[in-house]
């Protein structure tokens, strides 16, 4: 029986994790890269940092979700992440540079494992007919985190990395607790090893035999292949909208710091939006389904990025950013809403651990080469092109918004339909 405060204890996960999200990966962690590289290197160090710690994840997200398959339960995999992440980010820029740059990587791979090992549970939190709602619930509430996140940042007075960071960290843990303690697991009534070379032997060959034999799963390699580059898009944007808007703060008279706290307030705009979306879109994907839910969305992103792009090259005040803020705001809350129960359509009972492994590994590559794509440019734009940091951005801009039309031609093809897992098999 799925308790109401296991529903409570869940969703809650989605508020803690967002604290590091937005307090680490998508505003502090960057202008404290910033302030210690400088702003022309900014964009090309922080992109090859993330892009380090998206790598390692990459690599290790199938194997670890098929441990989870094995385990007799998911949430000591969720705990031990967790503890991770909060451990490193408590003590970023508390040494050199390189020592912060190293304990992010780190941090940043436990939060991505963590959020792997989460989605895997939205089973045991929601039915069939609630999982949209459950999942927008989730993401409304989850962007609260935002809230808490740059709230301490505002109210860090004068503003010291260190403590910031430790506050997120400790912020996180709190927040994280009640799903460790109170979300109930049905558990795996056959595990097996998780540890050992002959393991690792059988997951790398299962997880290569699920991508070879695509055919007993349709529409899931077209669906992870669309779904790098829309997340790809997606993630890029948000991890460097803070240098985004603190740059066309910059060009419009403004100080660095004046920029920066600018940066808070566009951010601040973005995720009340994402808090209604979330809440919208849950029931939305109840009452149409996750792909034409989905199919909006992408429609929506293909705008927020022409704008955004727009603000760059035109030099377009900063109150037009509040306007792609908002725009944005909306898209992320359908996009998450949307994209978990899309992903559960396609995933047969009893292997989630292992293709939500596989859902988090092209999410990880498109972590990867997002921030790679966005360095990549800037630096052609920037440091060899002459031009300046925003116009630079904004050319990276319309890269992603490539993306996001690229990932809408690849996804028309998939159906969200509910499958007939045990006839497939036997085809």
């Amino acid at each position: 029986m799925i308790t109401k405060r296991a529903v409570v204890s869940w969703v809650l996960y989605d508020l803690a994790n967002t604290i590091f999200s937005m307090g680490v990966t998508s505003v502090y962690f960057s202008l404290y890269v910033r302030d210690a590289v400088g702003a022309q290197r900014a964009d090309s160090v922080y992109g090859l940092i993330t892009a380090v710690s998206m790598g390692l994840i990459f690599l290790v997200s199938p194997l670890l979700g098929a441990m989870t398959d094995r385990a007799p339960r998911r949430m000591p995999f969720l705990a031990g992440s967790t503890l991770a992440c909060c451990a490193c980010t408590a003590l970023f820029a508390r040494g050199p540079f390189a020592l912060s740059a190293i304990l992010f990587i780190a941090a940043n791979a436990a939060y991505q494992a963590g959020t792997q090992f989460y989605d895997a549970m939205l089973p045991e939190v929601t039915t069939e007919a609630n999982r949209g709602r459950i999942g927008g619930i989730g993401v409304g509430v989850g962007y609260f985190g935002s809230f808490i996140a740059l709230g301490i940042g505002l109210l860090l007075r004068p503003f010291d990395y260190a403590r910031y960071f430790s506050l997120v960290a400790l912020a996180f843990l709190l927040f994280a607790v009640p799903c460790v303690v109170f979300v109930r697991e049905r558990g795996n009534p056959h595990p097996r090893r998780i540890f050992g070379l002959a393991v690792l032997r059988e997951s790398t060959r299962q997880t290569y035999d699920t991508l070879r034999q695509g055919q007993h799963y349709p529409g899931l390699l077209r669906f992870l292949i669309g779904r790098v580059f829309y997340t790809d898009a997606v993630n890029t944007v948000v991890a460097f909208m803070s240098l985004y808007t603190t740059n066309v703060a910059i060009s419009t008279g403004l100080t660095a710091d004046a920029g920066r706290s600018r940066a808070e307030f566009v951010m601040l705009s973005a995720i009340s939006f994402a808090i209604v979306g979330g809440f919208v879109w849950g029931r939305v994907v109840d009452r149409i389904g996750p792909k034409r839910t989905l199919d909006v969305v992408l429609v929506l992103w293909m705008t927020v990025f022409g704008l955004a792009a727009a603000i760059g090259f035109l030099h377009l005040p900063i109150a037009f950013l509040y306007v792609v803020a908002a725009l944005a705001g909306i898209g992320l809350g359908g996009t998450w809403s949307a994209d978990r129960p899309y992903m559960l359509r396609l995933t047969p009972p009893d292997r989630v651990g292992e293709f939500y492994g596989l859902y988090g590994m092209v999410g990880r590559f498109s972590a990867v080469t997002g921030p790679v794509l966005w360095a990549a440019t800037t630096y052609v734009a920037v440091q060899r092109g002459g031009a300046s940091e925003l116009t630079g951005q904004a050319w990276a801009i319309l890269v992603l918004l490539m993306m996001i039309i690229v990932s809408f031609v690849i996804l028309r093809r998939v159906t969200d339909s509910k499958r007939d897992w045990d006839a497939l098999r036997s085809s």
